[in-house]
């Protein structure tokens, strides 16, 4: 399929975790961003399912 703005959105994307949520997940394309203490634990990016992106890779079924 044509890579298009209607068929990117982040929910159909492999890097897409929902984490429990339709409408908002984590983009899992690039690590964890580090935060400025050094104690707290990196964060992934989080962004709409309706969302996309240059990195969009279609999600194959399992």
């Amino acid at each position: 399929m044509p890579f298009t703005t209607e068929n990117a959105a982040c929910a159909k994307c492999t890097f897409f975790d929902t984490n429990g949520s339709a409408d908002l997940g984590l983009c899992r394309y690039n690590p964890p961003i580090s935060q400025p203490s050094g104690d707290t634990a990196g964060v992934w990016p989080k962004v709409e399912a309706s969302d996309w992106c240059g990195h969009f890779e279609p999600a194959t079924a399992a």
